[in-house]
């Protein structure tokens, strides 16, 4: 399962961050801090201006100058460059996979249908993407589905369907982990991981698609025949619950200072020159800055499962790309930035973004979506590296 949900939700929607668009959304803030999909509403609702501020390292990555190569996008949370620097944009909040040509004529390809559009990823010209409908409390339908180079559009999987039957994190459980003697929480708060798939990366090589699902807090492999298996589940994040936290969320004050376990939800999966799958983790829960910046990168071997932490302490790790000398460049959403991650793990600024989510690395330039958030003004822009 995964939601987001913030302790700013209620003040985010009154102050206007709700964009407006087809796909349905609960309208209230829940009352724990779990994380259901990644929709607009929760994504709007969760944002908050949290700046983070990470050192500047010797031999870092360098920014040049954005140049926008897309514009007027509805919330253009994922992306792919194909050959060419043709882009392949999912623009969530409509539904609607578009292409946009280097000159910058676009074309949808798929859409607008109203469903949750995301995970887009293009391989040998063939799109895939990943469709959810539901709202933050349930889902109905989270399928992989992929268009060839014919313009023929197939579906690939049945994600939901493979969490229902699995429920990879099923055994996982979340909340709190040691609570004081006499202390007790209200249902809610202490789960085992349920029944809930949104995928929301990916990338296809070889043989195998392989999707973050930010719903199961797992990585996916889907093989060219849609058999589904899981490579890994990710770790829960440990946060320490302060007392104003236990205050905003009407818990008991004995609840301060415990350990909470947050789902994982991990938002991107790229592969790196080493052969492992890097993925971008955003933690359910209050992301604005209550808990502090839990956003990760991980590294998960395929062929093992084995998950590794590489960095974090990121403000919204929505997106990331991995550079061919293994640099990792990870969108910060709520903190407006995009940082570099050497090989090390060591967490440099890169370049300062309005509201960045998908990040893509094509021929030494970093393209990131913006202004993701802000109704069908968003945009990619390519970032050279210097």
């Amino acid at each position: 399962m995964s939601r987001i949900t913030s302790l700013a939700a209620v003040a985010a929607v009154s102050a206007g961050l709700l964009v407006a668009g087809s796909v349905p959304a609960s309208a209230h803030a829940a009352s724990h801090p779990r994380h259901h999909g990644l929709d607009q509403h929760s994504l709007a609702s969760g944002w908050r201006h949290v700046k983070v501020h990470h050192a500047k390292h010797a031999h870092a990555p360098v920014a040049g100058t954005p140049v926008t190569k897309a514009s007027g996008l509805l919330g253009p949370l994922t992306f792919d460059v194909g050959r060419g620097g043709t882009l392949y944009i999912g623009q969530d909040f409509s539904g609607t996979l578009t292409k946009v040509a280097p000159g910058g004529v676009a074309t949808d390809l798929v859409g607008p249908n109203g469903t949750d559009l995301a995970a887009v990823s293009v391989h040998r010209g063939a799109v895939t993407w990943a469709e959810r409908v539901g709202d933050e409390e349930s889902v109905t339908s989270s399928v992989l589905k992929r268009r060839a180079p014919d313009g023929t559009v197939t579906q690939v999987a049945d994600l939901l369907a493979y969490d229902a039957a699995h429920n990879p994190d099923g055994s996982t459980t979340y909340g709190f982990t040691h609570l004081p003697a006499g202390c007790t929480v209200p249902p809610g708060f202490q789960y085992t991981g349920g029944v809930d798939s949104h995928g929301y990366g990916s990338v296809t090589v070889g043989r195998y698609t392989y999707v973050a699902d930010a719903g199961g807090n797992d990585v996916l492999r889907v093989d060219r025949r849609g058999h589904v298996s899981t490579v890994a589940v990710l770790p829960p994040k440990a946060v320490t619950v302060t007392a104003d936290v236990a205050a905003a969320f009407g818990l008991p004050a004995c609840v301060a200072g415990s350990t909470y376990l947050l789902e994982a939800v991990p938002t991107d999966v790229e592969v790196g020159p080493d052969g492992w799958l890097y993925v971008s983790s955003l933690p359910g829960g209050p992301e604005d800055g209550s808990f502090g910046a839990v956003g990760s990168v991980y590294k998960v071997n395929p062929r093992t499962g084995h998950v590794r932490l590489l960095a974090t302490g990121l403000a919204g790790a929505t997106g990331i790309a991995v550079a061919p000398n293994g640099t990792v460049f990870a969108a910060e959403l709520f903190a407006g930035d995009v940082v570099s991650i050497s090989t090390k793990g060591v967490v440099s600024p890169f370049v300062t973004l309005p509201q960045p989510a998908g990040v893509e690395w094509h021929r030494g330039k970093v393209y990131v979506s913006t202004h993701v958030l802000s109704g069908p003004v968003g945009e990619v822009v390519a970032v050279p590296v210097r």
